[in-house]
């Protein structure tokens, strides 16, 4: 018999909590095969049969388990079971006594095929509504497995027009309790930490977004063709505040004791929404990344949030972070930093607003920007040049391959 103990995530990780079994009590594992997902505070992870055979699970999923206790045995002189005998295609013939039909059946059977295929009802249900003509979209189904009853029929006629949202009870004061998961505790953690102990500011901007968007509308296609990824608005961000981090190094700074440690590097954080809460892998060096090196890295870091695959490597070390809150509609917002990180940045949804140029009411597709930032570290002349620059950089993308005008650069003014 073979313990399967919780393993050594991280020095400073010492429980985890065990999300779900992959596999049956009992049931014959192959080795290597996953048999249990595992949250910690930072990340999920997966664990795998160290052997092959019958699997005797011992803890119960959402239990709290600490490193190194038993999570499963594995009886290794278990017999690995043979695979079914495919069945036969061939019918066998049954000779089944022909029942009278009753009328009543005969009239249910033309009350349920007067409702679509896919509703279910009860019979008594569906000949309601076939009398009725009660639309069966507007009813809201309280049986087991979504099958409407006699009363919800009734509560449909009664109250036309009045239907329950996205499936709800109507007129409900029920009340749901759930364990908070280890990475919504430390989410929430982390989150008042920044709050309470760093001196947290946060200034505005906006960026017209007209000469990406026309790049993207333009090379999109090729940049696909060439580099099998799509052309995205991170990596115009991601690269425009690596030039920037370099050229305002306190924003890519943090404290460390009485210390303030700079970065001649910038590994940028990006905030990414899964179902079981936010979560921010690093991308490496971004200021020695082109841009489809920043893009396939975003899809990569992106797919494991998703899949709960990040490792503990690719979650720590980030010296700055990007969130877009604009995928969800956010028009503008005062992002928390990541600490011990000393900036964030928000990007936010583009809309198109009438801007003042040259004299003229024009239309532009307009992003606001907002950087927050540790005032500790981060001076005010800082922290708006910080951004003013990132503008810049955006609104004339040209200067992310040299970061600097290429007619002034000509004339080394």
């Amino acid at each position: 018999m073979i313990e399967i103990k919780v393993p050594a995530i991280g020095e400073s990780i010492t429980e985890v909590t065990l999300l779900k079994w992959t596999k049956k009590d009992g049931e014959y594992v192959d080795r290597d095969e996953v048999i249990a997902e595992l949250e910690s505070e930072k990340a999920t992870f997966e664990v795998n049969a160290e052997q092959a055979g019958s699997l005797k699970r011992i803890a119960q999923e959402g239990d709290t388990l600490l490193i190194g206790s038993v999570l499963a045995h594995i009886d290794e002189t278990a017999t690995k079971p043979e695979a079914a005998a495919p069945v036969s295609a061939a019918p066998v013939a049954e000779i089944k006594k022909v029942e009278p039909v009753k009328p009543e059946a005969v009239a249910s059977t033309a009350a349920v095929l007067s409702v679509p295929n896919d509703i279910k009802a009860t019979p008594v249900a569906s000949a309601i509504i076939a009398d009725k003509k009660v639309d069966p979209t507007t009813i809201t189904p309280s049986g087991f497995g979504g099958k409407i009853m006699k009363n919800d029929v009734m509560e449909a006629i009664a109250h036309p027009g009045k239907k329950a949202f996205a499936g709800q009870e109507l007129f409900t004061r029920n009340v749901r309790q759930e364990k908070m998961s280890n990475l919504r505790k430390t989410i929430s953690r982390r989150l008042v930490e920044a709050k309470n102990t760093t001196a947290m500011l946060t200034t505005f901007n906006e960026v017209d977004m007209t000469r990406i968007m026309d790049i993207r509308k333009t090379y999109k296609d090729k940049f696909k063709e060439s580099h099998g990824v799509n052309l995205g608005f991170m990596s115009f961000f991601a690269k425009a505040c690596a030039i920037a981090l370099s050229e305002w190094p306190a924003v890519n700074a943090y404290i460390d004791g009485d210390q303030l440690v700079y970065h001649d590097y910038a590994d940028i954080s990006i905030a990414v929404s899964t179902p079981r809460g936010l979560t921010v892998p690093v991308m490496r060096n971004v200021e020695s990344m082109s841009m489809a090196d920043v893009e396939r890295k975003v899809v990569e870091l992106a797919g494991k949030a998703r899949d709960n695959k990040l490792t503990m490597e690719e979650l720590q070390g980030g010296t700055f972070t990007i969130t877009n809150g604009g995928v969800f509609g956010s028009l503008l917002s005062t992002p928390i930093i990541n600490i011990p990180q000393s900036g964030i940045l928000g990007m936010h949804k583009i809309q198109e607003r009438p801007m003042a140029i040259n004299g003229q009411v024009v239309i532009r597709p307009m992003m606001y920007l907002a950087l927050s930032y540790d005032h500790r570290v981060v001076d005010g002349r800082e922290s708006v040049s910080f951004l003013v620059r990132v503008k810049e950089l955006l609104e004339s993308p040209e200067l992310l391959l040299i970061g600097k005008d290429p007619v002034k650069s000509l004339l080394e003014l």
